[in-house]
């Protein structure tokens, strides 16, 4: 059974890095959340590395402008790794052919589409219209509030075609402040339920992994799995992630199950305990909120 711990500095001292999540956790899609950043400051000062792990569909650069926004300084992270640029290495290399249909927010997304030099002979992306398409990159819904549902008929089409779905970010919904919106991991699900190949890079997902390793060395050391402890809120990305890499695991019960956990500074006991049995995953620790 979980350990419900009241502070990040309960168990801190036993991991060298923290590979943590963003949305739900730092901050709330508007603005960062106060403790959760002076949490990893602290940490981060007693010599431990933070890894920021996220199902953003946008590359490193672009999280990094985007937290700057909202009030995450650059002293309570080492390195970012992102869904996105797990997700475009997959496109540059042609996971789902050259002439792609994009499904997202243009002006949000396009940082997705940015040249990536790290991949050999990339494949030449040309976005088209889905009846030309060889395949889907899906950053996100066109409408974050629209049921994925209206997606179905363009699906059914997609599907009868074989194209793939690429999908840049495997949260199902994340909220935004107050309010609660579909996200790119939604329209994917719908789509493999229908029959057609949903290709997934985020977490909970090993690709995303292998990057946050891979930026972890880059920092110049070398720290085993079991001294890497994995920050979230998502049970199905990142607690059910962690597990599956054989990390250990602080579940934040205050961001996506805040209302199942009956959480406001902490979890209710019992609440959390029918929770995770319901769910069925177990992480190591539990927390209402990173501090």
């Amino acid at each position: 059974m979980t350990q419900i711990v009241n502070a990040l500095t309960e168990i801190s001292a036993r991991y060298k890095a923290l590979f943590v999540d963003l949305w739900g956790c730092v901050h709330n899609g508007v603005r960062a959340h106060d403790a959760a950043v002076a949490a990893l400051q602290s940490y981060r000062a007693a010599g431990g590395i933070v890894v920021l792990v996220t199902n953003s569909p946008k590359p490193r650069a672009g999280v990094a402008v985007q937290l700057k926004q909202f009030g995450v300084p650059e002293d309570a992270y080492d390195t970012i790794a992102t869904s996105g640029d797990s997700a475009r290495a997959a496109m540059y290399t042609g996971a789902v052919g050259s002439k792609v249909y994009f499904m997202g927010e243009w002006q949000r997304d396009e940082g997705f589409f940015e040249p990536l030099n790290v991949i050999d002979n990339p494949v030449t992306i040309t976005r088209v219209p889905l009846q030309d398409a060889e395949g889907i990159v899906c950053c996100g819904p066109f409408d974050p509030m629209a049921d994925p549902d209206v997606n179905r008929a363009d699906f059914l089409f997609a599907k009868q075609k074989g194209l793939k779905l690429l999908c840049a970010n495997p949260d199902i919904v994340v909220d935004r402040g107050e309010r609660r919106e579909w996200c790119a991991g939604a329209l994917a699900k719908l789509y493999t339920e229908m029959g057609g190949e949903s290709l997934y890079f985020g977490k909970p997902h090993p690709p995303i992994y292998d990057l946050a390793r891979r930026r972890l060395a880059a920092l110049g050391t070398d720290i085993p799995d079991e001294e890497i402890l994995a920050i979230g809120d998502g049970p199905l990305t990142d607690i059910a992630g962690a597990i599956g890499e054989g990390i250990d695991s602080l579940f934040i019960s205050g961001g996506l199950a805040a209302r199942e956990t009956k959480t406001s500074v902490q979890p209710d006991p019992e609440a959390l305990k029918t929770y995770l049995e319901t769910e069925k995953f177990d992480p190591t620790y539990t927390i209402g909120h990173l501090r």
